[in-house]
């Protein structure tokens, strides 16, 4: 299928955009920061997603990933207002088959950032609007709301033993997730599944049951 994802450079959405170019779907990224991945059916378009003048023309996308996002910078520019541009350029067509809008854990806790668990706050609710929008084509969109991922965003905590220690005192499962297994979690959600829609997946190994925010000041 013909794969759009967003933020491909590192993390989740690299992860992602990997996964789906191993099980032979075409992919096209777009992400701020050069190409980190090298695969012949790989497009990489180098563009903020926030430029609306600059973004690519992108025909037919049968999957759409929303996986760029930020922390503590033009959240709610970044995470929500992007993202919904995107989606109505997209995403909103009869080709498409299914959405994946990456949220968080935040936003079913409240637990992080103020403008961050804003505007993740904000995708769970235009993911339930996008559902029903694209359900007379036949599609889902869902959001995959993860919580702690071993990703360079999450450096500064993950290499304090004072703080990991902390972050793993208040998750059940004393892991994080890696981008990997997000990555199989998004391609269930987008090709496996074909039913479930308008929901809120959260990923977080238990994370959210205790509801206690840990970070470095």
């Amino acid at each position: 299928m013909k794969v759009l994802i967003t933020g491909t450079s590192q993390g989740i959405g690299k992860a992602i955009a990997e996964h789906f170019l191993q099980q032979g779907h075409t992919v096209t990224g777009i992400d701020r920061q050069d190409a980190s991945i090298d695969h012949a059916a790989y497009t990489h378009c180098k563009c903020d997603v926030r430029d609306t003048e600059k973004l690519p023309p992108i025909d037919d996308v049968e999957i759409l990933i929303n996986n760029a996002g930020t922390q503590n910078e033009a959240d709610i520019d970044i995470n929500l207002k992007a993202l919904i541009t995107i989606t109505e350029k997209y995403g909103l067509q009869p080709r498409i088959r299914s959405i994946l809008n990456i949220g968080s854990a935040s936003a079913h806790t409240g637990a992080e950032f103020p403008e961050y668990c804003a505007s993740k706050g904000g995708v769970l609710a235009y993911t339930k609007n996008v559902a029903m929008r694209i359900a007379p084509y036949g599609a889902t969109c869902n959001s995959l709301d993860p919580g702690g991922v071993l990703t360079p965003l999450n450096d500064c905590v993950m290499n304090d033993p004072v703080l990991w220690a902390q972050i793993m005192a208040e998750t059940p499962l004393k892991r994080w997730a890696t981008p990997e297994e997000m990555a199989q979690w998004a391609y269930f959600l987008t090709v496996t599944n074909k039913f479930c829609t308008g929901q809120s997946i959260l990923v977080d190994g238990g994370e959210a049951i205790n509801y206690h925010f840990v970070w470095k000041d």
